[in-house]
């Protein structure tokens, strides 16, 4: 099978249930920011990073097809591939058990620190502009909701793993100065 189908040369794409919409679509533009964020994480795995993060990185990555394949189908009925409240369930005890771990927040943290942490900030910037995107579809299609609430939290993860990454290679949170 070829990687090129020529199908989109005319600026359109097709959904899942053969549905064709033009490439501009928010349906599409939202999908594709969260391919944009899977792959500034992929950026990240490629690095050396303790085993735990590894793990939870490489299941988010999963975890965001399942996204992009939610957002792809506007068909609500049809309930394969679907964004599930246990995703985002999971995201929440992952970050409890990493704060456990990490000093309380007294001030505004600016993204940076190690090279990984601050690639995951990066991508935590990405997950904030997916979120967004999937909002401006909310507004004019029917999403699954539970996209948004997963795509709220795994921001927070990230902010977390960030913070995690800096402390383990004993880098201090940087305060916002005003």
């Amino acid at each position: 099978m070829k990687i090129y189908t020529k199908t989109g040369d005319d600026g359109t794409t097709g959904l899942i249930g053969n549905k064709r919409v033009k490439k501009s679509n928010p349906r599409i533009a939202s999908y594709g920011v969260v391919d944009e964020l899977n792959a500034s994480i992929g950026i990240v795995l490629s690095s050396k990073l303790g085993k735990d993060i590894h793990i939870l990185l490489t299941k988010i990555q999963n975890d965001l097809f399942v996204v992009g394949a939610d957002l792809a189908n506007p068909d609500l009925k049809n309930k394969s591939n679907r964004v599930t409240s246990e995703m985002t369930i999971y995201l929440e005890k992952e970050i409890d058990r990493l704060e456990e771990k990490l000093d309380p927040i007294t001030f505004f943290i600016l993204p940076g620190g190690d090279l990984i942490a601050s690639q995951i900030h990066l991508a935590r910037a990405i997950c904030r502009r997916a979120e967004t995107n999937m909002v401006s579809l909310s507004q004019v299609e029917t999403i699954n909701n539970l996209c948004l609430i997963y795509m709220n939290r795994l921001s927070d993860l990230l902010f977390v793993v960030a913070r995690t990454i800096n402390k383990r290679k004993k880098i201090s949170d940087v305060a916002w100065k005003k």
